[in-house]
């Protein structure tokens, strides 16, 4: 059985702090495990060579153990002395010296009981492993640490019938039959590695297989295992990863280290995936996609996750982290890779723009509230209970702008170097941080990264979001620009006070016209031709930088691209904001020109003081109605592009911009400016639905994943529009596209538009959806979220959620399940979620608390659906508290989620 931690425990978690890391005084050179795999009872043999750290002082062996039966311990062959504290496993009396020391240790566990999916668990028959970050103490006893990197043997043992197929990491050594119907299989890795990469699989599965050969030759087996009856679905998962090795050879040099790579995957799993070496175990989400059954988005998350794990080979697993606490120096590095892989695999500078304003999206949407919230810690953390619980968005999306603001303070080729530097130094190892930064530096030491390098540092150790207010002054007389910058600091509650962070600030300057501004820098030593773009290190609290011969003054486009994870303050009018969406040549800038002006109408009226007379809905100007309506008709224009600039600020982006958050105020202001956009280019969104609804043979690239994109906005709006009106004709459109597309994009972007739409057609949809796909798990999933989705009106959506609840396809205990529905509803739908009197409050609670006893890591990242709740007005606010007051008092609360819950009352 999982352990429960008792009263005491979960409420005083022990704390672990960075300051207090400590090298191992144990090495582990070599690693032999012998498992005999059985669902109620497997037994592990481990076998270990052991030597003594000789640059720490001699103590005790202490093993990690969690959940363990212990039944043997052999010190060189014989007998040991022993004693359990704890959880861990401690011999005291140990050969002294350099002596290699043989350990074995048998254990057995209970997969089958294991419902925490960490460690070894059985999901539909299956064996699987999840060992990070600490449940390979769940295998057997071990220094479960990432800094204690050993050489993996692995033999498994099983019955034939019931799991032909045996996978660990590394290259398969040897297999064969056994007695009694059972086999074997024996792998072995030649690299080292921590105990957080170790993986097993066992079960039933089949394989699309392909043979590569790299640039040096070299032949390689790359497989992609799934269950019986999904193999039709693994081609773009294969050719992902393909893709992903080609690309990582191309522009990093890195080959692909082993003699096969395999992909597995699973349908219960706590992650989206894990790079455990050469055995990379995916969450089915991020494997199987196919034309009938996958979304566009889908598509390209599937792309996207095969490349971050494929990249981990090397930013991960040859190089890992010293400890937990260096957690981004693999996660935030490779999440910047795979969003290079990415923009690359999409080719069009349009193209690579939309996905950098998704990325930019998602960070400022989460992480920025994150930062600003009690869950507020560092890049790099200094103190955690609960390691899982630092799995977030500012270790992987923060971490991510951390190296890309290296990229551009060193330009790719400074990368480059500092990349083949890094890896020169520390292949094999378990480094840091500072490590990485410093090797970028030393490779490009005349550059601004290598100049401020510790300063820059900063970024890794401070919490919290920088805001850079940017003024600019006009010099008619001496034709020159002044660009004034400070940047506030303001240190979370409980945080240190911060110092000045070193952002790059990319910066170009436009006429009125719209037309780019020739960029002379004024120096000490004269004038410097910058061509249209400057990159301007902003390392101090305050900076000025003057530029010469603007013969009239200019429009600033500032942060382009998004160089820094920063929040811009400038006092743009609604000239600059027209002049920026319809000429600024970086897309990023253009998309956010139009989220300014719109998020500023948004803002004014929902600040309005809430009386009937407010009530009337915030308008649009007709100027961005028209401004608009020009991107629409922008023929070279991306159609992807088109959608997010047509694409209103979400209502919890709305709400970070708040300091008293009334989720309905919010989203009735948003719903009417959506309505008003449908109304004002009804003629403009026939158009786009005639131009781009028919894409043809179906193509998940980046163009035809836009044009479907844009003709499902297009629907939408029309939908909508016809809510309104009364008019049939596009509810009848889009469910005849429910019923007949050829593909799931299409096929969902109308079932969307009727039920968001609350269209009379929506029930009849949705019930043939569900018969059409009962027997596909990731569409019901999509089934379930869409119906948690759904845009509030009269306080329906919680009690149909709550029904869903009872339906025989839903279950708490698959996580993909579970976050379909209730996490759609409590962090994706705040009119539904944040209702006044309290209910979705309550649902909360019962969920997180029914969540704790299957799966501590689901419900903690649950329980962080109200990290904001003192923001919110009463009388939400009231309620939001009693339910954490409710989540707190219970007893046997995991340490996952206790750790939120107080964090998030503090």
């Amino acid at each position: 059985m999982p352990n429960i931690p008792t009263t005491a425990d979960a409420i005083s978690p022990p704390e672990v702090r960075r300051q207090d890391y400590a090298p191992p005084a144990w090495w582990i050179d070599t690693v032999d495990l012998t498992f005999d795999l059985d669902p109620a009872k497997t037994r592990v043999l481990n076998k270990m060579r052991l030597r003594r750290n000789p640059d720490v002082p001699v103590q005790p062996l202490r093993l990690d153990g969690d959940s363990l039966n212990l039944a043997r311990v052999l010190v060189n062959g014989q007998g040991a002395s022993f004693k359990l504290e704890g959880q861990q496993l401690v011999l005291s009396q140990l050969p002294e010296g350099d002596e290699a020391v043989e350990l074995e240790i048998f254990t057995t566990c209970q997969p089958e009981k294991n419902t925490l999916l960490s460690g070894l668990f059985v999901s539909q028959g299956t064996f699987f492993t999840q060992c990070e970050a600490e449940g390979f103490r769940r295998i057997t006893y071990f220094l479960d640490r990432p800094d204690v990197m050993s050489i993996y043997s692995v033999t498994l043992r099983a019955s034939k019938a019931a799991y032909p197929v045996l996978l660990s990491n590394g290259n398969l050594v040897e297999q064969g039959d056994l007695d009694d119907g059972r086999h074997f299989a024996r792998w072995h890795d030649p690299f080292r590695k921590p105990s957080y990469l170790f993986a097993l699989v066992a079960g039933t599965l089949v394989a699309r297989e392909q043979a590569i050969r790299a640039r040096n030759g070299k032949e390689h087996l790359l497989q992609v295992y799934v269950r019986p009856g999904d193999l039709e679905k693994t081609e773009h998962a294969m050719q992902s990863l393909i893709a992903s090795i080609v690309w990582d050879e191309t522009r990093f040099g890195l080959p692909l280290d082993l003699d096969r790579f395999m992909i597995v995957a699973t349908s219960d799993f706590n992650m989206g995936a894990m790079e455990n070496k050469g055995l990379n175990i995916f969450n089915t989400k991020f494997v199987l996609a196919s034309q009938a059954t996958a979304t566009d988005v889908d598509f390209a998350n599937v792309e996207s996750v095969v490349g971050h794990e494929y990249f981990h080979n090397w930013t991960g697993n040859r190089i890992t982290c010293r400890d937990w606490f260096q957690l981004s120096l693999k996660e935030g590095l490779t999440v910047f890779r795979d969003q290079e892989f990415s923009m690359d695999m999409a080719g069009s500078a349009s193209a690579r723009a939309v996905k950098r304003i998704e990325d930019v999206r998602l960070l400022r949407t989460v992480q920025f509230a994150e930062d600003a919230g009690p869950q507020a810690h560092p890049v790099r953390p200094d103190a955690y209970q609960e390691i899982n619980n630092f799995y977030t968005v500012t270790i992987y999306e923060k971490g991510a702008e951390v190296v890309r603001m290296m990229h551009t303070l060193v330009g790719e080729a400074g990368f480059q170097r500092g990349m083949k530097l890094y890896f020169e130094r520390h292949d094999g190892q378990a480094v840091t941080c500072d490590d990485f930064a410093q090797a970028i530096a030393d490779a490009n030491p005349d550059s601004p990264l290598a100049q401020h390098l510790e300063p820059f540092k900063r970024w890794y150790s401070q919490a919290g979001t920088p805001h850079v207010h940017a003024s600019g002054h006009y010099d008619s007389e001496q034709q020159t620009y002044t660009l004034h910058l400070t940047q506030s600091l303001t240190a979370p509650p409980g945080q240190p006070d911060r110092q000045a962070a070193v952002i790059p600030v990319k910066l170009g300057l436009l006429q009125a016209d719209g037309q780019p501004v020739p960029l002379w820098l004024q120096t000490d030593d004269g004038e410097q031709d910058c061509g249209h773009e400057h990159t301007l290190v902003l390392h101090q609290s305050e900076q000025r930088i003057t530029f010469g011969r603007i013969p009239q003054p200019p429009v600033p486009s500032l942060l382009r691209s998004f160089s820094a994870p920063v929040v811009l303050h400038q006092s743009l009018d609604d000239d600059a904001l027209e002049t920026l969406l319809q000429h600024d040549s970086d897309p990023f800038n253009r998309w956010e020109a139009g989220q300014q002006w719109a998020q500023r109408v948004m803002l004014e009226a929902i600040r309005q003081p809430h009386t009937e007379a407010t009530d009337a809905p915030a308008r649009l100007p007709e100027r961005l109605v028209a401004a608009l309506r020009q991107i629409l008709r922008e023929p070279q224009l991306d159609a992807a592009f088109k959608d997010l600039v047509l694409t209103l600020p979400s209502e919890n982006y709305l709400a970070e911009q708040l300091d008293t958050v009334d989720p309905q105020r919010i989203h009735a202001v948003r719903q009417s400016l959506q309505q008003q956009l449908a109304q004002a280019l009804h003629d403009d969104w026939r158009t786009l639905w005639e131009q781009h609804h028919d894409t043809g043979a179906y193509r998940p690239d980046a163009h035809s994943s836009g044009r479907r994109a844009l003709a499902g906005k297009a629907l939408f709006m029309l939908c909508l529009h016809a809510s309104h009106t009364g008019e049939g004709i596009w509810p009848g459109k889009a469910y005849q596209q429910s019923k007949d597309a050829n593909n799931m994009t299409d096929r969902f972007n109308a079932l969307l538009a009727l039920v968001h739409t609350h269209q009379p057609l929506a029930e009849a949809a949705l019930a043939r959806f569900h018969q059409q796909f009962h027997n596909e798990a990731l569409v019901l999933d999509k089934w379930f979220s869409l119906q948690a989705s759904v845009p509030d009106r009269q306080g329906d959506i919680l009690p149909a959620v709550q029904q869903l609840m009872q339906h025989p396809d839903f279950t708490l205990k698959n996580p993909n399940r579970a976050r379909s529905l209730i996490f759609t509803l409590c962090n994706a739908n705040p009119a539904a979620f944040h209702r006044a009197d309290g209910a979705g409050y309550q649902f909360w609670a019962d969920q997180v608390i029914a969540l704790n006893g299957l799966n501590a890591q689901v419900a903690a990242r649950l329980a962080r659906s109200l990290d904001a709740w003192r923001k919110l007005a009463e009388p939400y606010r009231s309620h939001a508290n009693a339910a954490l007051q409710r989540v707190a008092s219970q007893k046997n609360l995991s340490k996952d989620v206790r750790e939120i819950i107080e964090k998030s009352r503090t």
